[in-house]
């Protein structure tokens, strides 16, 4: 059975960069747990959940936090007319449910 990223991890958390930038935190909350989820979870399956061009996306691996954390540009500027996320916090759930 696969797992979720929200079941191996602690917490998911994603909000604005700034007007023009989503960023997506993964807190581990354990060296195992940071491990497995380096070696599962790629940026092409980041960019492919996210409907994303995997150039957009920035991974950084956070060893010394056991975060993993994802920034990509706002597919529209932050309050536009057709924001439907002003706050950049519904993109985490598309990653907490993400199976591995």
């Amino acid at each position: 059975m696969k797992t979720s990223v929200g079941e191996l991890v602690d917490y998911v958390r994603s909000k604005n960069a700034g007007p023009f930038w989503i960023t997506i935190d993964i807190f581990c909350g354990s060296d195992a747990s940071y491990d497995a989820l380096c070696q599962k979870l790629t940026t092409e399956r980041v960019a492919e959940t996210l409907r994303q061009p995997l150039q957009a996306i920035t991974r950084f691996d956070i060893s010394s936090l056991n975060v993993i954390k994802f920034s990509l540009p706002r597919p529209v500027v932050q309050g536009h007319r057709t924001d439907r996320d002003m706050h950049g916090a519904q993109w985490a759930v598309l990653i907490e449910e993400l199976r591995l």
